[in-house]
């Protein structure tokens, strides 16, 4: 089994920033893609970025694009999600999730638990 754990949600003001971790455990290969996805109550559940294997053709939402950055971790088998300039509009649940392949285009087999993020003065 692969298991993917997320951390580093929280509640935060408006224009504040917070880093989201997601460890990769169990079959998890190194090549495999990494994404980030969200949710809002009422709301479908939404891209938000993902890491291809070596980084390359990244993929941000329009909604996030100049705010949040993602970022792999090899070694620790860790991606990041820094997320900056936060908008109360970006509260969700995050999840990370993984395909069995390298690409981003690939169906998402494997899903965290998720991570709480609130952005609310």
């Amino acid at each position: 089994q692969l298991q993917l754990a997320e951390s580093g949600g929280g509640l935060v003001r408006p224009g504040g920033s917070l880093r989201l971790s997601c460890a990769a455990s169990g079959l998890f290969r190194n090549y495999y893609a990494i994404g980030w996805f969200r949710q809002a109550p009422g709301k479908e559940r939404e891209e938000v970025s993902c890491a291809p294997y070596l980084n390359n053709a990244t993929f941000y939402a329009d909604s996030v694009k100049g705010r949040f950055t993602i970022s792999r971790d090899e070694a620790k088998k860790t991606v990041y999600l820094q997320m900056n300039s936060l908008k109360p509009e970006d509260t969700a649940v995050y999840y990370c999730a993984a395909p069995k392949s390298s690409w981003c285009t690939s169906p998402f087999e494997y899903w965290g638990q998720g991570t709480q993020v609130t952005v609310s003065s």
